[in-house]
């Protein structure tokens, strides 16, 4: 099998909350055992970015002093951001980043910082944090399949009309604690409260953002099947940890 995916890794000094930066380990480990090669371009404050040559860009979770670094440095180049999610370039965002691919958000201190405006979401900040293991129900499948991580956050998030969410809460907070939702799903963007890293406990998730990556690129490559023991171990342990917590 041959092909390659251009993956950037967006800020990886500044987001890198609960082990994100397993969630590249994962892209490159479960691509890389399939022979397709996987380039990676770290993105840092100030660099260029050339989104015309990216097929998967990730943006991990951060502070708000690293949201707020990102927010400002990514700013001049949100237009060609935006167009780039349009033609369905492959997004994942988690937490911190997730927030800043909405509207706005605002700070634990009432700082509202404007957002990237990809995804119609906001996010406003609540009372207390929302911490512990989380499952959810997930329907990019048919029949859905169960994601598992780690959520930890201040901000309470907000979809807009007709905007899919990753999925329903089965146990743990979600986006806002309120509305069962978690995530949001938008053309190839994912965005997404779970660490802790959530790909290396859902392989199925890692190979679908793969799938897509390779698709945007009008490469035809079917992904053939891993042995995924290790990885179900972990997403069984994973999700009897969160059994434990709120439906």
């Amino acid at each position: 099998m041959t092909g390659k995916i251009n993956i950037y890794h967006l800020y990886p000094n500044h987001l890198n909350l609960y082990g994100d930066r397993g969630n590249m380990l994962a892209l490159c480990r479960r691509a890389r055992w399939r022979g397709i090669e996987v380039n990676i371009v770290p993105v840092g404050p100030g660099d260029g970015i050339n989104f015309t040559s990216c097929d998967l860009l990730f943006m991990g979770g951060g502070q708000d002093s690293d949201q707020k670094l990102v927010a400002e440095d990514l700013k001049e180049r949100s237009a060609e951001m935006r167009r780039a999610a349009e033609e369905n370039m492959v997004i994942f965002a988690v937490c911190g980043s997730y927030q800043l691919l909405g509207s706005y958000y605002t700070t634990a201190r009432g700082e509202k910082i404007g957002g990237l405006e990809i995804i119609n979401l906001y996010t406003d900040p609540g009372h207390g944090r929302l911490i512990g293991n989380a499952a959810i129900s997930c329907s990019l499948w048919d029949p859905s399949r169960t994601l598992v991580g780690f959520e930890n956050h201040g901000g309470r998030t907000y979809l807009g009309e007709n905007l899919q969410p990753l999925g329903k809460v089965l146990y743990g907070y979600g986006n806002n604690g309120t509305d069962k939702t978690e995530g949001a799903v938008y053309n190839n963007v994912i965005g997404t409260y779970l660490h802790g890293s959530l790909l290396p406990k859902n392989p199925w998730l890692t190979d679908h953002l793969l799938q897509k990556a390779l698709a945007y690129r009008h490469q035809d490559i079917t992904l053939r099947e891993l042995d995924d023991s290790l990885e179900i171990e972990a997403h069984q342990a994973a999700l009897k940890l969160a059994e434990g917590r709120p439906r």
